[in-house]
């Protein structure tokens, strides 16, 4: 049982590795706003916990945000992602999840609401 964690979490932090290299445009965009600490508080990209990867983490205050494009529209897809939320939940993790084309066509909102919950969750 212990190996079997071992390999999930090895696979986990080599996917993680992966997919840091390989970013999509939107993720590209929204690093440069988050990189550096830029907007108040360092943030993680492609960072994993257990057997899930979140695009990007303030582990400070367990802040997610992911980004999501069409395929997150699929059945399969949505029903992952309710099961990963939950997930994430148990360990106290808050989520903020943005389409791809929120980045593209309203980054500033997108910062705001980012700003405004970096604020609620470190006022905690």
């Amino acid at each position: 049982m212990l190996y079997n964690y071992l390999v999930t979490q090895f696979k986990t932090i080599i996917k993680a590795r992966y997919l840091r290299r390989e970013e999509t445009k939107v993720e590209k965009i929204l690093w440069q706003e988050l990189r550096n600490s830029n907007i108040g508080i360092k943030f993680r990209r492609q960072y994993p916990i257990d057997m899930y990867i979140l695009d990007f983490y303030a582990p400070k205050i367990k802040l997610l945000i992911e980004l999501d494009g069409s395929t997150h529209n699929l059945k399969e897809t949505k029903e992952y992602d309710v099961e990963r939320t939950a997930y994430l939940e148990s360990k106290y993790i808050y989520e903020l999840r943005f389409w791809n084309s929120e980045i593209e066509n309203n980054l500033n909102s997108v910062l705001s609401k980012i700003r405004a919950k970096i604020n609620e969750l470190s006022q905690k």
